[in-house]
């Protein structure tokens, strides 16, 4: 075939490999890349979403870092949520999923039980959770009673409404479960085999075999889990607006407040652009540390 022929077939090709990702691309760049933009271009504007926006150039940012109490608050409340109920929910998930990983009788039903919490609609659970949080005749609270342990006031008090939202947060181990079952089966049985005429124990393999061969998982769901944690939303909108005493108010939460409540559009662009330089910059934390406690099976076996 010709050079000439080729570059026809060659730029063919490419154009109906174009036309097929172009109801992709214009989805990308309408839906995606421009709202991105518009919306840094918004956060350095003062736009009630009435009148006519008003450039203010870094004004936004620099009244969030200086004069905005509740800011502060909301990213104190958010971050003191991830900072819990991360390591617990990927210690609970990872626990069910060694449970689940067994090969017993059943074992594919139970999944699914434990699964399906996971993928309920958000505000449907944070209507159930309402029920079990309620003060007087809750399910937590008349579980106490039968243990003859005082009731807790849960939603209503600025002491235990973020707890309270930690606890719940383990309704959806199930997702990272699912994953941690992945990853687990994955786990080649001859190391199993080896750490045993090694004489190595339960504990012993678990640390030395299991954690290492996971460790690819444990990464990819703790950073799932700190984006998740830092967009926290429909629970708090529907169960405790905030508070009390803006003891549940997070950040995306408060974001939303700014926009449709407040109708400060351009001041809630500004809050939505520095929690995306937040949770990259976690994100490229836990990354760069990942070098040092991920092991990938190809490393293993050089």
């Amino acid at each position: 075939m010709s050079p000439t022929r080729k570059s026809k077939l060659f730029r063919r090709e490419a154009f109906e490999g174009y036309l097929c990702i172009a109801p992709w691309l214009i989805g990308l760049v309408s839906l995606t890349l421009g709202p991105v933009v518009f919306s840094f271009i918004m956060s350095l504007h003062k736009w009630d979403m009435i009148k006519p926006a008003q450039y203010v150039g870094l004004a936004n940012y620099a009244t969030i870092f200086t004069d905005d109490f509740r800011f502060r608050q909301s990213l104190k409340v958010t971050a003191i949520y991830a900072a819990f109920a991360v390591p617990l929910g990927m210690v609970c998930s990872l626990a069910l999923a060694m449970l689940l990983n067994l090969n017993l009788r059943g074992m594919r039903v139970f999944r699914s039980i434990f699964y399906i919490p996971a993928i309920l609609p958000g505000v449907a659970v944070a209507m159930v959770w309402l029920t079990v949080f309620r003060p007087q005749g809750g399910v937590l609270n008349t579980l106490l009673g039968y243990l003859h342990l005082p009731p807790q006031p849960w939603l209503t008090d600025p002491k235990t409404a973020l707890p309270s939202f930690i606890i719940m947060s383990l309704w959806g181990v199930g997702g990272g479960m699912i994953i941690y079952l992945a990853g687990l089966q994955s786990v080649p049985t001859q190391l199993y085999e080896a750490a045993e005429i090694d004489g190595a124990g339960s504990f012993s393999k678990f640390r030395n075999v299991t954690l290492p061969m996971i460790s690819p998982t444990i990464l990819f769901n703790l950073i799932m889990g700190v984006i998740g944690s830092f967009q926290v939303f429909t629970s708090s909108f529907i169960m405790t607006q905030g508070g009390p005493g803006y003891a549940t108010l997070f950040y995306v939460l408060y974001l939303y407040q700014k926009a449709f409540k407040y109708l400060q559009m351009g001041y809630a662009c500004a809050l939505a652009w520095i929690l995306f330089a937040v949770i990259l910059a976690l994100t490229l934390v836990v990354l760069k540390s990942s070098a040092a406690w991920v092991y990938y099976e190809a490393e293993l076996k050089r």
